[in-house]
């Protein structure tokens, strides 16, 4: 068995191929250059208290709590500080930059697809059999069982079964159709009639139906999906030239 081994700038290099992780690169790569130079043209600034705060906010994302955790997450990671400093600026970068193309337009958006984010509290058995469900749903209604009770007894899944099937908030677009007919059209809370689909007869309880607030939330998940959307077709209209000669050569040493 081998006791030690060294890994050359050759070896990661030849691993990112092997792995088919260069399309990703490139992409990461691509993404990167375009928001500096975008937010270039936007004459976009970073003040040095906004990066102090984004480092901050970042230390506490990645729960780094005081210097020497982050000190030991930058040598897990191979990173200088410098290395550090340039994440947190290329990740404020982003969001300024978003902000800067996107703000005015998350509240039209929202209104526009407001329907897509009504959501719903839901509990849920799926079952293989319609008669049985339909057995279960009587039974029920009846008050002769509880939900949590026909949970316990057919979840198969040890943790889903634990909380009685709960799924919690579902959103009208995570659903489907034929799912999202009935929920939304229920009067919670209602134990809807067994729904058929490619994954089996669905038992539904729906405890609550959730009316979307465009909140601080949402706006930045919008706001997100919006840039993320603008980003990739500009990664897409790029003209890319990758010259990996020198890679060949690094590796065949």
């Amino acid at each position: 068995m081998l006791q030690a081994i060294t890994i050359s700038q050759a070896d990661l290099l030849q691993q990112v191929q092997l792995s088919c992780q260069i399309p990703i690169l490139i992409e990461g790569i691509i993404s990167r250059q375009i928001v500096i130079e975008a937010a270039k043209q936007a004459e976009i600034k970073i003040e040095t208290e906004e990066l102090q705060q984004a480092a901050d906010q970042f230390r506490l994302i990645n729960k780094l709590q005081n210097a020497d955790e982050t000190l030991t997450w930058l040598q897990q990671h191979h990173l200088s500080l410098d290395d550090f400093e340039k994440i947190v600026h290329t990740n404020l970068l982003s969001e300024k930059l978003a902000q800067y193309l996107f703000a005015d337009q998350v509240e039209p958006w929202f209104i526009e697809h407001q329907l897509d984010y009504w959501g719903a509290i839901l509990y849920e058995v799926i079952l293989d059999d319609v008669d049985l469900a339909m057995e279960l749903l009587y039974g029920i209604q009846e008050q002769e069982m509880t939900f949590y009770e026909v949970a316990h007894q057919y979840i198969q899944e040890p943790e889903l079964r634990r909380i009685g099937g709960y799924r919690g908030l579902q959103y009208r677009h995570h659903l489907k159709p034929e799912i999202s007919a009935s929920v939304f059209a229920s009067q919670p809370p209602q134990l809807l009639k067994p729904i058929l689909t490619s994954e089996g007869v669905h038992l539904i309880l729906v405890e609550e139906i959730v009316q979307p607030q465009l909140d601080e939330r949402l706006s930045a998940k919008i706001l997100s999906a919006l840039f993320s959307q603008w980003l990739k077709q500009q990664v897409e209209s790029v003209e890319i030239d990758c010259n990996f000669d020198w890679m060949n050569s690094v590796i065949s040493v």
